[in-house]
């Protein structure tokens, strides 16, 4: 199965980050992923509106937007106007989470949550009609370099199970090592937000690492 490699820029040199893009993009990833955070829904914070206003003006690539943030609803219209084509929601996180599923896709954008690692498949079966990706998360979420925990994989192999009724493609964020990976690609999963694990500070180009992965 073809996989969607998508570099999180919050790991990227933002000492150059025009390079990083290009280099990135020669690369042949397929979308970039931003993080979101607002310092309450996660005790982190992510980039500000001129960074990401700068990565979907010079990004030939997809752009998509992880909102770790308490009523994203408030939100998606700002963050779909400066380019962002995917929106990533938290349903914990939004009293009325079908609501703005609806208002991601009125903007144009394409819709899809984040299902934490403490929230169960059947608290947001409800909400799958109404998305293109579900992204899990096998970290807690808002910070860089943590331990994958093991006990998601159940979850996801549910989620595989019900892609016959929905659809939607699945999406793993959080240390998404070459081996995780594999075994994932293998098992059903589509796509891989890369981070530390995997894509940055690993001493070989973007392109060898890509080219690698792909191969897996």
């Amino acid at each position: 199965m073809d996989k969607l490699l998508c570099p999180s820029l919050m790991c990227a040199n933002y000492g150059n980050l025009e390079k990083e893009l290009k280099d990135l993009e020669a690369a042949g990833i397929d979308i970039f992923h931003i993080d979101i955070m607002d310092g309450q829904f996660v005790p982190n914070f992510g980039m500000g509106l001129q960074d990401i206003e700068y990565i979907c003006k010079n990004a030939k690539k997809k752009v998509d937007a992880h909102l770790m943030i308490e009523n994203p609803g408030g939100y998606v219209e700002k963050f779909a106007a400066l380019g962002v084509n995917i929106i990533y929601i938290h349903p914990e996180a939004d009293v009325h989470p079908n609501r703005t599923l609806q208002k991601i896709m009125d903007t144009g954008a394409v819709p899809g949550i984040a299902v934490n690692p403490g929230t169960a498949v059947e608290t947001v079966t409800e909400l799958l009609p109404f998305v293109k990706y579900v992204m899990v998360m096998t970290v807690n979420p808002g910070f860089a370099g943590q331990k994958y925990i093991e006990s998601v994989d159940k979850k996801i192999k549910k989620l595989i199970t019900l892609q016959d009724e929905y659809d939607y493609e699945i999406m793993i964020d959080g240390a998404c090592t070459p081996n995780r990976i594999k075994y994932l690609s293998k098992m059903g999963v589509k796509g891989f937000i890369l981070g530390t694990s995997a894509l940055f500070g690993k001493g070989k180009s973007y392109k060898e690492i890509i080219q690698e992965l792909r191969q897996l």
